[in-house]
């Protein structure tokens, strides 16, 4: 622009912001939505959550309790709950707001609205100690497998196993990253789109 008449360059300068503006902003706006989809699929592909949605009588695919039972009846739930629900529908309202916008500027700036793990972690309470998140339960462990006992009981949350007061089997929960690991992922993901 150095070579340019002054004139021609304040022109350019003036019109450039309202004439590029849209353009930035739609390819954020499709970035975005791409980013969050992909985030969204990678939390409902993430064994874990496949287990637990595939419910009580699941295979125990993370891994985490060694093919003695399932997540979800481990954990406790009710046979017709839906556990992850909740995170899906947290992670669902991640947005973006446009910030700093100058009407001189071409470009934009955009703060983006994503969930933190303790906010996952507030609901996911275990359904037989509230004060306890599973979702974290996951990434730091959950006691109490060798106390589980495979059994069809209507006295069973889930209807297929019960926990019992001496230990009935040997081997411990082998924790897996989950919610935080996501999170902090998309947080730079997200980052760098912005």
């Amino acid at each position: 622009m150095a070579n340019l008449p002054l004139d021609v360059q304040q022109a350019l300068r003036k019109q450039a912001p309202r004439i590029l503006k849209p353009g930035l902003k739609k390819e954020f706006k499709k970035k975005f939505d791409e980013l969050k989809k992909e985030m969204i699929q990678e939390f409902l592909s993430h064994p874990v959550t496949v287990e637990i949605n595939a419910g009580p009588k699941s295979t125990n695919i993370s891994g985490t309790l060694g093919g003695k039972a399932n997540l979800f009846s481990f954990i406790g739930f009710n046979a017709n709950e839906n556990p992850t629900k909740a995170i899906l529908e947290i992670l669902e309202k991640t947005t973006y707001k446009e910030v700093g916008d100058s009407k001189r500027s071409i470009g934009k700036e955009y703060s983006v609205t994503l969930p933190n793990a303790n906010e996952i972690f507030a609901v996911t309470p275990m359904p037989w100690a509230t004060g306890r998140s599973w979702a974290k339960g996951i990434e730091t462990g959950i006691s109490g497998l060798g106390y589980l006992l495979n059994k069809s009981t209507a006295s069973s949350r889930s209807g297929v196993a019960i926990q019992t007061s001496k230990p009935v089997r040997r081997g411990g929960f082998k924790n897996m990253p989950y919610i935080t690991a996501l999170i902090k992922k998309y947080e730079k993901k997200f980052k760098d789109l912005s």
